[in-house]
């Protein structure tokens, strides 16, 4: 994952990715986090999911690499976050909300501490095909056996576009994910305007994942 690219993108406002709203297809089975009390949320930007996710009574745990994206969060929401230095990120917290802007793959469980759900609707999606075992790896690390996750994933025919966001189909998503229970919630025509301009149609597709 390349910092510089990533900061770019946000420095420039190239932030198609950023869903002004909390994700249509997610908030139509967000009750399966009930009971779930500390969202793991990584890649996180500044996602309205954290704020809705926030709402609905959870704690939320953001990992996010662009501290500008963290500190438009707060602000965007005018709140005025605590923010503290670890080893690995500069952790900003308010309204049970925590978000350690740093590198995903340096955070550890000891910083993160107890988080029983993840939610990944522009993590998996955003990496390169290379870094995706990786990363998946390194999430489950973070969580707990038996812990419940939700992932939104798109496929497209990606010869089309670069991406990120990138295609990830379902037999990639329940290879990544082997050895856990992946469920196919729903799938939908992801309308998008960043797909748009490309002439694709994506679809969206929500899996519940149980670790």
């Amino acid at each position: 994952m390349d910092p510089d690219f990533w900061k770019a993108r946000w420095a420039e406002g190239r932030i198609g990715f950023h869903e002004g709203h909390a994700n249509a297809l997610f908030a139509r089975h967000a009750d399966a986090f009930a009971g779930k009390s500390r969202i793991l949320v990584p890649l996180c930007g500044k996602s309205e999911d954290m704020a809705y996710l926030a709402s609905r009574g959870h704690e939320v745990c953001g990992i996010e690499l662009v501290e500008d994206a963290v500190r438009a969060f707060f602000q965007e929401h005018s709140i005025e976050p605590s923010v503290r230095k670890t080893d690995h990120a500069t952790v900003y917290e308010a309204q049970g909300i925590t978000i350690f802007a740093g590198d995903v793959f340096s955070v550890t469980r000891e910083d993160v501490g107890a988080v029983d759900a993840l939610y990944d609707r522009a993590a998996l999606v955003a990496l390169p095909a290379e870094l995706r075992k990786k990363y998946v790896a390194h999430v489950r690390s973070l969580l707990p056996q038996g812990a419940l996750g939700m992932l939104v994933a798109f496929e497209y025919p990606q010869e089309r576009m670069p991406g990120p966001p990138f295609s990830v189909d379902e037999k990639e998503v329940r290879s990544l994910y082997a050895g856990a229970q992946v469920e196919l919630l729903e799938e939908a025509a992801a309308n998008e305007h960043r797909f748009a301009q490309a002439g694709l149609v994506p679809t969206e597709r929500l899996y519940r994942i149980t670790l």
